[in-house]
């Protein structure tokens, strides 16, 4: 009986160990993610976040704050429940993000869209960055759409002044971005936007498409500008994210600021352009 137990407890540990496993692959995200949400939901959100995130992880609640000492400090809440419907990964395997829908259900139901992004260490994702965005109850389903990188391609050599080249190139696009922003308003948009790229915006349920942005945008906001705090592009060189302020002037005269996670893709011109904008109310 003893050695039945033993054998139970080390294949429990077996499992939780690779319990966030990554191969490279969108779907071992997805696992993780699907994974990481009913962890929350067994043990509750501090138990969930603590063991997911990544030492240096951060949570926009509603500022950025380190996710482990942010947690380490909240109750055991179960009443958060998500799910993934679109994700990539980086044709190097070491980092991707997923977003979804979620709902809080506390004394009343609050629903959203997060944005997550996730990276691979020793073989395993933890959670880098996490932020949501709260809207009505939704009333369009979105498909899911989990892409798998079209090739692995990992530099071998390169080294710390090489990535920092690279994140200079995400970080000049947009300076550049920010640039057109105040010269040409928010029709700066179009030169930046993909034609499948989407916006999570409090109080709409997720924009799909870069018509659709661009027509939410000219719809409400005058001008914005940004204020980039970091960015991270990937060692495959096809993915990147940043994240800052956004100061948002509305056509109404009122003026906002937002904490916003851009993510871009690399195209086939070479030129970067956005996938994923995610902006939620910051706290002056």
């Amino acid at each position: 009986m003893n050695k039945f137990l033993y054998t139970v407890i080390a294949v429990s540990m077996t499992l939780g160990a690779y319990a966030q496993k990554s191969d490279g692959s969108t779907k071992s995200l997805v696992k993780a993610e699907k994974e990481f949400a009913e962890d929350l939901a067994k043990h509750g959100a501090k138990t969930a976040f603590i063991k997911y995130s990544a030492n240096d992880a951060l949570v926009f609640r509603p500022n950025p704050v380190n996710a482990k000492t942010f947690y380490a400090s909240q109750p055991e809440d179960k009443n958060l429940s998500w799910e993934p419907v679109y994700a990539k990964v980086a044709r190097s395997g070491d980092w991707g993000f997923t977003t979804g829908p979620f709902v809080a259900d506390g004394d009343t139901k609050t629903y959203g869209q997060y944005l997550s992004v996730w990276k691979a260490k020793d073989t395993r994702w933890e959670l880098a960055l996490d932020l949501g965005v709260t809207h009505n109850k939704p009333l369009n389903k979105v498909e899911p759409s989990f892409i798998e990188p079209k090739d692995f391609y990992k530099p071998k050599f390169a080294n710390d002044k090489q990535k920092a080249a690279g994140a200079d190139i995400i970080a000049t696009t947009e300076k550049t971005l920010n640039t057109m922003l105040k010269s040409y308003g928010i029709a700066a948009f179009a030169g930046f936007l993909n034609p499948d790229a989407r916006v999570l915006f409090p109080g709409y349920e997720p924009i799909i498409g870069k018509d659709k942005a661009l027509v939410f945008f000219n719809g409400m906001v005058k001008n914005m500008s940004l204020k980039t705090t970091k960015v991270s592009k990937a060692d495959g060189g096809d993915l990147a994210y940043t994240y800052g302020v956004a100061t948002v002037d509305y056509k109404a005269d009122l003026r906002e600021s937002f904490n916003y996670v851009f993510i871009y893709e690399r195209q086939a011109d070479h030129n970067w352009n956005l996938i994923v904008q995610a902006f939620a109310p910051a706290e002056r």
